[in-house]
């Protein structure tokens, strides 16, 4: 798909759309621009400026070039200003960039890469972020609808003209499409309506990721569960005929299996609330409570491409959590794996039930760390809107490795605390060690918290993506509905966790 070639090479390349970076405050610069507005006769400059394009961030102009260059048409990006450029800025621009290449339906496109250098800048982190840009803006919500005749355009190619080092540009192009490929397939999962995303089909989506790329796969049934005394997720799968599963994947980077990174998460594949049933409005979203497992398979997707020299363990709990006859109801108390019992007291929060057993399950197959990810709380979306991943951690040293993971990966982590008053109000119940749900003070704290009982003195931290791994309006990167929330994190902590 990609192709490198020298910077002065642009001049004779036949493509589609030709894009050229240019600054607010450096618009003189441009030799490239110089040279294109000469091949067109001197008119560019008066076009800019009779259409009032200042080079802001993202702004876009583009002209068809009428047979005067090879290119079909070119597209001048804005970049801003120089001294405002980062790599969050950068996302944003490319972003606008590669929804224009799917937008305008390029089948060959090319980016002058270099017109987007600020002083010093690393050409390997802007040949990454496009390659991981042009992919996330590849990705559509499937629809059911009865299909149309028209056929639509794909992206065939892109060119990238550079002075830098090919070979070099080239893996880091590759590796941001694998990385946007795997945050779509978990948004790809998580948008999967709930009649087609059940914890079979969620199994099945797990051992096609392990099959693709030599991983290990084990998926436990009911009856595996009930030997090992799974009882908090076969307490919430109780309200349903669809069976439960625990899916573990285990990805061997190294010779020796030790320094086990674990990553559990929550395969709610569809949640009414149970007995404490939820309102009907907007319920239909509630496919997207698996986004936690999304984000695990999603993960292991980008692990087994860029096979990091790393040991990565998935372990995911999935189940409905509907009612019926069977269901668990307030007032129960269940038997964990762990041996804790729990006092039900809202059987909407399940979340914490299924991860404490995916958690206890990923210690007993010897998780060194451990990360949760779950749409657990309706809370941490009043604290942190849809923007922000909250988190609760035991291990400031994990914590910190993830939290950089999360912002070399461009998304927002922000550490919530987990002071004692906090876990003392899950010991409220009078007939259980714990209390599933103490109250809505501080509920995202106190359901992360719940899950860390479980960890133990495990390394651990918990993700709380309920408000991250949806978008009710979509983003700069994809549309309304799944947004694979903290898929190119994990996998980003599995290359890094181990790094000196």
């Amino acid at each position: 798909m990609y192709n490198i070639k020298g910077l002065n090479d642009w001049k004779n390349e036949q493509v589609d759309g030709l894009f050229l970076g240019l600054y607010e405050d450096d618009k003189q610069s441009s030799e490239v621009l110089d040279e294109i507005d000469t091949a067109i006769g001197g008119s560019l400059k008066q076009l800019l400026k009779e259409n009032r394009f200042n080079g802001k961030a993202k702004e876009i102009f583009s002209f068809h070039t009428l047979g005067q260059l090879t290119a079909k048409k070119v597209y001048i990006v804005g970049v801003g200003k120089k001294a405002e450029a980062s790599d969050e800025q950068f996302r944003s621009v490319f972003a606008s960039l590669s929804k224009v290449v799917h937008r305008d339906q390029l089948q060959n496109t090319a980016v002058i890469l270099d017109s987007f250098i600020k002083d010093k800048e690393d050409l390997d982190q802007l040949s990454y972020l496009l390659g991981e840009a042009l992919e996330l803006t590849s990705y559509k919500v499937a629809n059911y609808k009865e299909k149309d005749n028209q056929v639509e355009k794909q992206l065939e190619g892109v060119t990238i003209f550079t002075n830098g080092s090919k070979d070099a540009l080239l893996e880091e192009l590759q590796a941001g499409k694998v990385y946007g490929s795997g945050t779509n397939l978990a948004r790809a999962l998580v948008n999967t309506p709930g009649n087609l995303m059940t914890p079979t089909d969620l199994a099945a989506a797990a051992k096609d990721i392990a099959e693709s790329h030599g991983m290990e796969i084990d998926i436990l049934d009911r009856e595996d569960m009930e030997k090992l005394g799974m009882g908090a997720l076969l307490a919430v799968a109780q309200g349903t005929e669809q069976p439960p599963k625990m899916i573990v994947l285990k990805y061997q980077g190294k010779k020796e299996w030790n320094d086990v990174l674990a990553f559990v998460g929550k395969g709610l594949t569809f949640d009414a609330g149970g007995i404490s049933i939820k309102p009907s409005l907007n319920m239909h979203e509630m496919k997207m409570d698996m986004g936690g497992a999304a984000a695990v398979l999603g993960a292991m997707e980008i692990i087994g491409q860029m096979k990091p020299e790393a040991n990565v363990l998935a372990v995911i709990p999935s189940s409905e959590n509907l009612l019926n006859g069977l269901a668990m109801k307030p007032g129960d108390v269940i038997t964990s794996l762990s041996g804790k019992t729990i006092e039900v007291r809202n059987t909407d929060a399940e979340g914490r039930l299924i991860l404490a057993d995916g958690v206890t399950y990923a210690k007993h197959l010897g998780a060194d760390y451990i990360v949760d990810v779950a749409t657990l709380t309706g809370a941490v979306i009043i604290a942190l809107g849809e923007y922000t991943t909250g988190a609760v951690t035991n291990n400031e040293e994990l914590m910190e490795k993830l939290l950089y993971s999360a912002y070399e990966s461009g998304e927002w982590v922000w550490r919530l605390p987990s002071f004692e008053p906090y876990r003392k109000m899950l010991k409220t119940s009078d007939v259980a060690d714990l209390n599933n749900s103490p109250g809505r003070p501080g509920g995202s704290i106190t359901a992360g918290l719940f899950v860390g009982e479980f960890a133990g003195d495990t390394p651990w931290v918990h993700l709380d993506i309920a408000g991250t791994a949806w978008s009710s309006k979509g983003t700069e990167t994809g549309p309304k509905g799944g947004t694979g929330a903290m898929a190119r994190t994990l996998a980003n902590l599995a290359e890094q966790l181990n790094q000196k």
